[in-house]
């Protein structure tokens, strides 16, 4: 079984105490642009993005040469090593006896699968890998998928919401999300997908390969994760905030690669 005082391991009530504990999103209309729920982006414009999902697309060309131009200056190594971190004076003691249960081989770091084993347990047997390294990744701009007490700080308070988030959008208390509790859910993040690209994140992420349409909790973290990194990463190309932009072919391959190899 899970650590009982790791947050949502196996499917449990959420943990909500501890000092720094970031607050429901939707409180104050800060949305989910919080960093506290990862990959977080605070250059925020008000309503759903894209403003409008049939827009005239920026005419683009296939580059001639492949170039770096840009790319890595851009987003960064994406197996740079981790800097050494220690928890800050005052840390909930929670967190890290959470953090030193997780780290079973007493590294100082926990790796995907620490994490994964954590956050299990009876309820749900098998957490997510993907998920795991999904939001590992989200806290580090990193694919070397180990975090420290600095990152695993921000995770477990970013699972404490996206609890919250679930239980929030998951009306019929069935303990999975369908297809317009995910398009609500979404739009509660500020994203306005199409029923199209709605159906495709349905079919990816529900667990039986499209059968019951919804998904479970962690996947739900996972699909949210995807579309709320890869917009922001658009939008910060997108400057005038028109729904379409240019990217190099460097670019658009290191924007779309970290989440697929996650």
């Amino acid at each position: 079984m899970a650590n009982p005082g790791f947050p949502f391991g196996g499917g449990g009530a959420p943990f909500h105490g501890g000092a720094g504990a970031s607050p429901f999103p939707y409180m104050n209309n800060v949305g989910y642009n919080d960093p506290s729920f990862g990959l977080g982006h605070t250059s925020t414009a008000a309503g759903a993005y894209p403003p409008h999902l049939h827009g005239t697309a920026a005419a683009t060309t296939y580059p001639p040469a492949m170039s770096c131009g840009g790319g890595h200056d851009l987003y960064g190594n994406p197996f740079m090593a981790l800097p050494p971190s220690v928890f800050p004076p005052g840390t909930d003691p929670v967190v890290v006896s959470c953090f030193r249960s997780a780290d079973r081989d007493h590294s100082g770091m926990i790796d995907d699968m620490e994490l994964q084993l954590a956050l299990s347990g009876y309820n749900n047997p098998s957490f997510s890998l993907r998920t795991v390294r999904l939001l590992m990744y989200s806290f580090t701009n990193s694919n070397v998928r180990r975090i420290g007490p600095k990152e695993f700080i921000s995770v477990y308070y970013s699972l404490q919401n996206w609890r919250s988030v679930f239980e929030r959008f998951d009306r019929d208390r069935s303990g999975r999300i369908d297809a317009m509790e995910l398009r609500d859910a979404l739009l509660g993040l500020g994203y306005s997908v199409s029923p199209t690209v709605l159906d495709l994140l349905v079919f990816k992420f529900d667990k039986t390969g499209g059968k019951s349409r919804a998904i479970e909790y962690d996947n739900f973290i996972e699909c949210c994760l995807t579309v709320k990194g890869l917009t922001e990463k658009f939008k910060e190309r997108d400057t005038s905030f028109t729904g379409s932009t240019i990217f190099t072919y460097e670019a658009f391959m290191l924007t779309v690669l970290p989440f697929l190899i996650a």
